[in-house]
């Protein structure tokens, strides 16, 4: 009889890369950018995301004066941000072509400069691209500056779901850039603060206080709080990526994702009209009021939370969560779960609020509580106050 042989595999890499914050990057005097190239062959191209050509003219010719300042070419491809470009693959492809005819290799950087989507597709062709290139990245929104640019996942959505294709590869380094925040509309500017208000209320309730009082500031674009704002939230988020122990999410625990399973599916069922930061806030209002309801926050402490959220501009319901022309939970909501549950590896896991500041996770959610906790939202929302036949189907 044939007896098996094993030989058991075991060895660690270790990961680090700095997230630098500054001002002005391609301003030839601000070293961060060329400080970090000269750490390898010198050899870059950048993808940048065609909505920050549009919002700062000049940018094309910054960047080409700030590598011939410095003795180095870089080739530049503008390209579409947003939700398209995740949700199109011809934009992998064109990135890939990109890297391939300029012959970047595993000791070349190729630098993304943009958004959230951006940055998370440029990062995902960067990461399959011979095994993975060096990828600088500067986020320049207020949700990629303080979440997702500062992490190690990379991803594009597919069949219908978000992030359904992607990779867990750290960047080589991330930029800041305070200036790009400026140039932000409203509503992105604002997107961004949802994720603060998420970590904040997992794991950090002083955090939650000066958000909650700083809120009319932060209205007022108010510059040095955001990036107040901004530093500590990407610090959080950083955190515990280093040190919760399960960075590349090889089990099924992800306290970063509070609020998340819902607004994946409402980006989606809203045809990505929703920006990634409103829905996150319909995401948390939805799970603060489950765990109000689950007997686990008291009913002051949900007041503040919604509270801070309608004070800061989102709305904490949407249409979407409701089947048309009724009051009863849309079904897709559920599949969310579902859908939830498959990302993360087989086994559902959400993240409460057991008290503000504090999270506790939990493996499944009732669909009848679920149900109370959008009657609840809805109730208390603008879209319910300002739509009478809502009114008049609720009595």
């Amino acid at each position: 009889m044939y007896k098996a042989q094993t030989i058991q595999q075991h060895f660690q890499v270790s990961y680090q890369y700095p997230v630098i914050f500054s001002r002005n990057i391609f301003n030839p005097e601000n070293e961060e950018l060329i400080g970090i190239l000269r750490h390898g062959s010198a050899k870059a191209v950048l993808v940048i995301e065609t909505a920050i050509r549009e919002c700062h003219p000049g940018i094309l010719r910054e960047i080409n004066n700030y590598f011939k300042v410095h003795g180095l070419h870089c080739e530049v491809l503008v390209i579409p941000g947003g939700e398209a470009i995740k949700n199109e693959p011809a934009y992998i492809e064109e990135v890939l072509t990109f890297i391939h005819e300029h012959r970047i290799d595993r000791h070349s950087y190729l630098i993304a400069v943009g958004g959230g989507a951006l940055l998370d597709a440029v990062g995902y062709a960067a990461a399959i691209a011979h095994r993975g290139i060096r990828l600088i990245r500067v986020p320049t929104t207020v949700l990629s500056q303080n979440d997702s640019g500062v992490g190690v996942k990379n991803s594009v959505n597919h069949f219908g779901k978000k992030n359904f294709l992607g990779t867990f590869s750290p960047p080589y380094a991330v930029i800041n850039d305070a200036v790009f925040l400026e140039s932000l509309d409203d509503r992105n500017w604002r997107s961004g603060i949802a994720e603060a208000v998420k970590v904040a209320l997992i794991k950090d309730k002083v955090f939650f206080d000066w958000i909650s009082a700083n809120v009319e500031a932060l209205n007022n674009r108010d510059m040095t709080l955001m990036e107040q704002l901004v530093f500590r939230c990407a610090e959080l988020h950083i955190e515990h990526i280093g040190t919760a122990g399960d960075p590349f999410e090889k089990g099924s625990s992800r306290p970063l994702d509070f609020g998340h399973w819902a607004a994946h599916k409402l980006e989606c069922l809203s045809g990505y009209q929703l920006l990634h930061g409103e829905a996150v806030a319909i995401g948390i209002a939805l799970d603060t009021v489950y765990s109000r309801l689950t007997g686990r926050l008291n009913a002051m402490e949900v007041f503040r939370v919604l509270d801070c959220l309608k004070a800061l501009g989102f709305e904490i319901f949407h249409p979407m969560l409701l089947e048309e022309h009724s009051l009863e939970i849309h079904p897709q909501l559920f599949r969310g779960l579902e859908e939830f549950r498959e990302h993360l590896g087989g086994e559902l896991t959400i993240m409460l609020l057991e008290e503000i500041g504090k999270g506790e996770e939990v493996q499944e959610m009732s669909h009848t509580i679920l149900s109370e906790a959008v009657q609840y939202l809805l109730k208390s929302s603008s879209v319910f106050n300002d739509n009478p036949i809502l009114i008049q189907q609720s009595l």
